[in-house]
């Protein structure tokens, strides 16, 4: 088969390597995470060898601090891979954490406690969703306004003051909790990393989102309804970033207003080292995930030699400069 041939029957939005150099280029991307996991952790377990940075008890805390970071990853993975962005999680985070704990103090019930949480998710996802694809507002812009409505109303509605969480079962289930010597936590982003995966790879749904993503003119010309499937990834970005607000509440046995302020930052990060495109078209939930991890290994370690919160900010910073023009520049070659 010629290679015009083999491109005409390529599915919709995704395009055959055009050769050798391709597969190389491809298989060399997919390695980026695995790559970064291996020369930071090397780095330092020697640097911070009498500190114990790879014992079972510091991955496992390492685990559990990026839960919440790799739980808003697989949803900032569908929002990219549909050539979206979600710059509201954060305080998606906040208010779905303030709602979930004023719910639980109030009715004593996990499960309205829970479903009050997401409904601030599938709410921000919508108008998110809605006013992207109705009217023709990128979703940068979109949700860069939403992210201030929906911090203005989690500080108003507790008056900026901290709301704590008493049920024993709500916090051990949702954040505090072990099975074992595992943390609740870490059983949290398993689970939501097979379903993100199963989802985005092995359903219509997934490759509808990959080829809107990649070419949202062709996706529509071949029936797939794109408004929709951007609706939806925008929706399922909320959803995860109002999850991870319930597990920051577990956590900490409590919520506050200042819950996900920095966490956008890493988020991002963490799927762009992942391996999803930026520019959308491609997207790996299990990369994204070991990409927090490697996110959270780079903080954690630089905590251990000492380095202050602003210093953390900018390696982040500089991290994320690295794996976005990684990622334009291969789309750019592609």
């Amino acid at each position: 088969m010629s290679r015009e041939a083999s491109q005409l029957s390529a599915p919709i939005g995704i395009q055959p390597p055009p050769g050798r150099p391709g597969w190389h280029r491809i298989e060399f991307r997919s390695l980026v995470p695995y790559l970064s996991f291996a020369v930071i952790a090397a780095f330092f377990s020697v640097v911070l060898y009498d500190k114990g940075f790879l014992s079972p008890g510091n991955l496992m805390n390492i685990l559990r601090q990026t839960a919440m970071v790799s739980v808003m990853a697989v949803g900032m993975t569908f929002a990219l891979s549909a050539g979206e962005i979600d710059l509201s999680i954060g305080a998606t985070v906040a208010l779905a954490a303030l709602a979930t704990a004023l719910t639980l103090n109030r009715f004593d019930s996990i499960l309205l406690a829970v479903a009050a949480g997401l409904g601030v998710g599938l709410a921000v996802g919508l108008v998110n969703g809605l006013v992207t694809t109705k009217a023709r507002i990128p979703a940068f812009l979109v949700t860069l306004g939403t992210s201030g409505i929906v911090s203005g109303f989690a500080r108003t509605i507790t008056n900026l003051e901290a709301v704590p969480t008493i049920d024993k079962t709500f916090n051990t289930v949702f954040g505090s909790g072990d099975v074992g010597a595992i943390s609740t936590l870490f059983l949290w982003t398993a689970l939501f990393l097979g379903i993100g995966h199963t989802l985005l790879n092995h359903t219509p749904f997934g490759r509808a989102l990959l080829a809107t993503g990649g070419n949202r003119a062709a996706a529509r010309y071949s029936g797939i309804r794109t408004d929709r499937i951007r609706i939806a990834a925008l929706v399922i970005s909320a959803l995860t970033a109002a999850f991870a607000g319930i597990l920051y509440t577990g956590r900490l046995h409590g919520a506050r207003y200042t819950l996900g302020d920095t966490d956008l930052m890493t988020v991002i990060a963490a799927v762009i080292i992942g391996g999803t495109s930026f520019s959308g078209g491609r997207g790996t939930v299990a990369g994204s995930i070991l990409g927090s991890i490697v996110m959270g290994m780079l903080n954690n370690g630089l905590l251990l030699l000492g380095l202050s919160v602003s210093e953390q900010m900018i390696a982040r910073g500089v991290i994320i400069i690295l794996a976005v023009s990684l990622s334009l520049r291969e789309a750019k070659d592609n």
